[in-house]
């Protein structure tokens, strides 16, 4: 079931949903916008010019209220709000069809599991032949909340738990299973 305004404001006011910062006008009908932060991430080059699921990759982060986003290009950003979600919530993270209009597409995998808590790392790729101009403060999505039939046996707490700023693929980290 997903949740609408009403049942969206009530948790927040009974904090079994946090949201931080949130200004009222942020919740829609069925959804909450999300808003572009200040922290941007890149791949580095590496020597190989091969990224490999195995090892670390870097990046090179910064903090700016205005990034340009170059035709072609990708980059990671974070959410300016923190989230905290109970275990019988997730939440589907859906851009704006009028940034997809320009040509920006926006993604994060598009799900946020049951008791995440941290800054959502969003990937932004510039598909138009113009640059695009990010500015932090600004919406870019929305986060839709679905009601779990029941509480997750084993909600996350896994490598992105708590993260802040654009955070870079911790694939690396993942066990084989062979």
């Amino acid at each position: 079931m997903i949740l609408s305004d009403k049942t969206i404001l009530e948790m927040l006011r009974q904090k079994t949903l946090r949201i931080e910062p949130i200004e009222k006008d942020q919740i829609q009908p069925a959804s909450v916008d999300i808003r572009l932060g200040d922290t941007f991430s890149i791949v580095e080059d590496s020597s190989s010019g091969i990224i490999t699921l195995q090892h670390e990759i870097t990046y090179k982060t910064i903090r700016t209220n205005r990034y340009l986003l170059l035709p072609g290009q990708f980059v990671l950003a974070t959410t300016l709000e923190y989230f905290a979600l109970p275990d019988n919530l997730t939440a589907f993270v859906e851009g704006r069809s009028s940034l997809g209009r320009m040509g920006l597409f926006i993604q994060n995998a598009g799900w946020v599991d049951p008791g995440f808590e941290g800054e959502i790392t969003l990937e932004l790729f510039n598909a138009n032949r113009c640059a695009i101009e990010l500015q932090s403060g600004r919406r870019v999505g929305q986060l839709v909340f679905a009601q779990m039939d029941a509480p997750a046996k084993n909600p996350y707490r896994g490598k992105y738990q708590g993260q802040k700023g654009a955070t870079g693929s911790r694939v690396f980290m993942d066990r084989e299973t062979e």
